[in-house]
C-alpha cells in the first residue's frame, strides 16, 4: 500500500512538471525549422498552437511564418488573413506586404498586389524581392517596359538572382528584344541549369531569330527535364518543319512526332493539329492532312472549356467522412435520452444508401440532445445527398457552432458552397485546413486560386 501511494505521490508531482514542459514548448521554433524543411502541414499547426498559447500577446513572427506555411500549401486566401494580422501587429513588417501581395499574385489580383509591393519599397528600398515581385505583377498587367524597370533594380540588389534574369528575359521577349533575352536566359541557365522553362524561353528567343537548329536543342533540353509540357513539344515541331525535317530519322523524333506528342498531352491544342497536317501534307499523306486541319478548323482558336467543379458529394466521399468521424466517437454513457442510439442508427442507415430514414434518426437524436454536433453534420450529408443543399449548409454551420474546431463540418460546407457559386466556400476549406483536414488543401488548390 506504501508502495501505491509513493507511485501516486510521484505522479502528483510530475504532472506540474509535464504541463510546464507543454505550456513553454517553442512551437514557433520548431514550426520554423519545419517550414525550412518543406513539412508545411505540420508546421502550420504548430505556429496555430503558438498563437493559440499566446493569445493575450500575440507575435507577428507567428502569424507571418503560418501564412508562408498556407501559401505554400496553395491556400492564397488562409494565407492573406495570416499576412493581414501580422501586419496588423507590426506595420513596418514590409516581408509580411511583400508575402501578401505574392498571395494576391497567385490568385490574379495582380492591381492589389502592386500596392503592398509598392509599401515593401517604401518601408525598405533596399528589398530586391519587393521590385522582382512587382515586376512580375507589371508584365501580368501588360506593363513590359515598368516590368523591365523593377527587374533591372531587383537585379542591381541581386545580381545573381536566377529568376530575376529569367523574368527579364521574358518583359525583353515582350518588347521584341531577343538577342537581349538570350543574354539574360543563358546567365539564369549558367545559374540554375535544371529549370526547364529557362531553356523553352531561351529557344524561344532563336526560334524568333530564326535560329531553328539552336532552338531545337534547347526545346530537347527543356523536354528532357519536363516532358509534360505541350507548347515545348509544338515548337520544337514548328522549328523542324523550318528546316524540312517532318518525319524522324535515326530515330530522332522529326515535325510530325513532335505534333503528335502535342496532341497526346494538350488533345485541344489547334496549333499542333494544324502542324501535323501541314507535317502530313508535306510527305504524302492528303488524307491524314485534311483529317488534321478539319479537327483544327472544327476547333477553332476558342480556348478550351474550364472544367467546372461540380463538387458533387458522392457516396465515396461521404463514406470516407462518416467513417474518419465515426472513428474518433467513442462510445457514450448509455443515458436516458439514448440520442446516441439514434445517431448511430442514422448513420447506419445513411451508409447503406437511406438518406431520408437516416434523417428522421438524426432528428430524433437532435430533438434529446440539442447541442448534438455529430447529429447537425450527418443530418447535413444526407440532406446534401438529397440535393437540399442550403440545409445542409446551415446543419454544418450549426454543428460549427456547437464545436468551432469541427474541420469536417467546414470541409463540407465549403464544398457546397463552390458548388453554388459562392467563393467564401474557399474560406470554410482554409479554415478546415487548418484546423488539420488535409484533403481541403487538395480542393483549395484545385478550385480556390
Amino acid at each position: 500500500m506504501n508502495k501505491l501511494f509513493q507511485y501516486i505521490s510521484i505522479i502528483l508531482f510530475l504532472s506540474p512538471l509535464f504541463l510546464q514542459a507543454q505550456d513553454t514548448m517553442n512551437y514557433l521554433e520548431i514550426g520554423i525549422t519545419q517550414n525550412k524543411t518543406g513539412n508545411y502541414a505540420d508546421a502550420l499547426r504548430n505556429f496555430s498552437l503558438e498563437i493559440e498559447k499566446n493569445i493575450a500577446n500575440p507575435n507577428p513572427v507567428a502569424f507571418y511564418n503560418r501564412g508562408f506555411a498556407k501559401y505554400n500549401l496553395k491556400d492564397f486566401r488562409g494565407a492573406i488573413l495570416d499576412f493581414e494580422k501580422a501586419i496588423e501587429l507590426k506595420p513596418t513588417y514590409f516581408e509580411a506586404f511583400i508575402a501578401r501581395g505574392q498571395s494576391y499574385s497567385m490568385q490574379d489580383n495582380h492591381k492589389v498586389a502592386m500596392n503592398d509591393y509598392n509599401e515593401a519599397i517604401r518601408l525598405n528600398p533596399l528589398e530586391g524581392t519587393a521590385y522582382y515581385s512587382r515586376g512580375v505583377s507589371k508584365m501580368h498587367l501588360q506593363n513590359y517596359r515598368g516590368g523591365l524597370s523593377d527587374f533591372n533594380k531587383s537585379l542591381e540588389l541581386n545580381p545573381d538572382y536566377a529568376p530575376g534574369l529569367a523574368a527579364r528575359g521574358e518583359s525583353k521577349v515582350k518588347l521584341s528584344d531577343y538577342k537581349g533575352s538570350i543574354e539574360d536566359f543563358d546567365k539564369a541557365i549558367e545559374i540554375s541549369p535544371k529549370r526547364a522553362s529557362y531553356y523553352s524561353n531561351r529557344a524561344f528567343s532563336k526560334m524568333k531569330l530564326g535560329e531553328y537548329a539552336s532552338a531545337i536543342k534547347d526545346f530537347a533540353e527543356a523536354i528532357k527535364l519536363s516532358p509534360d509540357n505541350a507548347d515545348d513539344w509544338y515548337y520544337s515541331g514548328f522549328c523542324k518543319t523550318q528546316l524540312e525535317n517532318f518525319r524522324g530519322e535515326n530515330g530522332e523524333n522529326g515535325a510530325l512526332e513532335d505534333f503528335s506528342k502535342a496532341i497526346e498531352l494538350s488533345p485541344s491544342k489547334v496549333e499542333a493539329y494544324y502542324g501535323r497536317g501541314f507535317a502530313k501534307s508535306k510527305f504524302g499523306d492528303p488524307r491524314g492532312a485534311i483529317d488534321d486541319y478539319t479537327k483544327a478548323a472544327d476547333m477553332g482558336n476558342n480556348e478550351s472549356a474550364k472544367i467546372v467543379y461540380d463538387v458533387k458529394m458522392t457516396k465515396t466521399v461521404l463514406d470516407e467522412l462518416r467513417n474518419g468521424i465515426q472513428d474518433k466517437i467513442k462510445m457514450a454513457e448509455y443515458s436516458a435520452e439514448r440520442s446516441e442510439i439514434y445517431f448511430n442508427r442514422g448513420a447506419a442507415k445513411a451508409k447503406s444508401g437511406d438518406p431520408k430514414q437516416a434523417i428522421e434518426d438524426f432528428n430524433k437524436a437532435i430533438s434529446l440532445h440539442p447541442t448534438y454536433d455529430d447529429a447537425y453534420f450527418f443530418r447535413g450529408l444526407a440532406k446534401s445527398v438529397l440535393g437540399d443543399q442550403r440545409n445542409a449548409i446551415q446543419d454544418c454551420s450549426n454543428a460549427i457552432k456547437i464545436n468551432a474546431k469541427y474541420a469536417e463540418a467546414y470541409f463540407v460546407r465549403g464544398i457546397i458552397k463552390l458548388a453554388l457559386g459562392d467563393n467564401s466556400g474557399c474560406l470554410d476549406l482554409s479554415k478546415s485546413g487548418e484546423l488539420g483536414y488535409n484533403p481541403a488543401y487538395q480542393v483549395i488548390r484545385n478550385f480556390c486560386n
